[in-house]
């Protein structure tokens, strides 16, 4: 026998399962967290800052594929697709932007003032204007600085002491990032403090590398100073190549320069950084806000030196150079 149910027995039964919905809606698993990343460099199938990000994320515990969804966008060694990446990123809702450099924080911030950004490699976060404060960052936005513009003396005062005799100093530099910018200043007044003479090159696309390195040589540079962005970083062989063909005493702000033949390296590990990065997006996908995150500051600093190259440079290093250091490749 059928049997039929009254309007009225159907609405009481209907408003009484409702109540429930919300409960079951609850206990349903949550589908994986949609992380986006806005990459400056080039892409590739297995670049190292990303995959020390992923290194991050496994160690506290995330599966991607399961729980995480990483969607990168490439701007391929240029800032100029950054905002446009940066939006397309927020159109796919992601839960958290993770932007690397000063020009990708810029364009993440530009693009959203509501989705949580974990920034990393920013030289000077304040001054560059991504955050007011590093201690109370406000907003949607907080990560972390490499006190870039701090170390700036120390490169300098680290290449006189491998060779005395280095001024003018060349300083080679993308001349289209606001992060560098500052940190080109920064590289000429503590230059003039330690009565260096500081001749600076801006570099920003294939065109602009030969006149730039044929103006060092006619300005007889004694040494170069290569500010890294991801533009210089995508290109450090052909920089490294120029150093050693001229002879030139160079420093570099990170190892992968040094890895790759270059003579010396003074700041901090950007691989460390991008896994710390993962540990701030966790907080943020377990509730905490990016304004009350401080942003982080290095405490680290490595100094690297390949004494092959040095070698092949007729440079003999200071035995209290190379006792600092904390690797020596050979």
């Amino acid at each position: 026998m059928t049997a039929f149910i009254g309007r009225r027995q159907f609405i009481t039964l209907l408003s009484g399962a409702a109540t429930t919905w919300p409960i079951a809606a609850r206990a349903q698993p949550r589908s994986a967290w949609r992380i986006g990343m806005l990459e400056p460099g080039a892409s590739s199938p297995s670049d190292p800052f990303v995959d020390a990000f992923r290194d991050g994320l496994r160690g506290l515990g995330y599966n991607e594929g399961r729980d995480i969804l990483l969607e990168i966008r490439w701007a391929g060694g240029s800032n100029e697709p950054l905002v446009g990446l940066a939006v397309e990123l927020v159109a796919l809702k992601v839960d958290v932007l993770v932007a690397v450099s000063t020009p990708a924080a810029l364009a993440a911030k530009q693009a959203t003032a509501t989705i949580p950004i974990v920034f990393t490699a920013v030289g000077d976060p304040v001054g560059a204007g991504v955050v007011p404060s590093l201690a109370r960052p406000g907003g949607n936005a907080t990560g972390f600085s490499m006190l870039a513009t701090e170390l700036s003396a120390k490169r300098l005062e680290i290449l006189r002491e491998i060779a005395p005799n280095t001024s003018p100093v060349a300083m080679l530099w993308n001349d289209t990032n606001p992060g560098m910018t500052l940190r080109a200043h920064e590289s000429e007044r503590a230059a003039a403090a330690l009565g260096l003479t500081i001749q600076s090159y801006g570099v920003h696309d294939l065109v602009t590398f030969d006149p730039a390195f044929d103006a060092i040589v006619s300005a007889g540079g004694a040494a170069m100073l290569t500010l890294v962005d991801p533009f210089t970083r995508l290109h450090r062989q052909r920089i490294i190549n120029f150093a050693a063909e001229r002879h030139l005493p160079a420093i570099y702000e990170t190892r992968e320069f040094v890895d790759a033949g270059g003579l010396i390296s003074y700041g901090i590990d950007l691989f460390a950084m991008q896994r710390r990065a993962a540990l701030y997006v966790d907080k943020l996908l377990k509730g905490a806000k990016p304004a009350d995150l401080p942003v982080e500051q290095p405490t680290k600093f490595e100094l690297v030196i390949n004494l092959k190259t040095a070698k092949a440079l007729g440079l003999d290093l200071p035995p209290s150079l190379l006792a600092r250091a904390d690797e020596v490749i050979e």
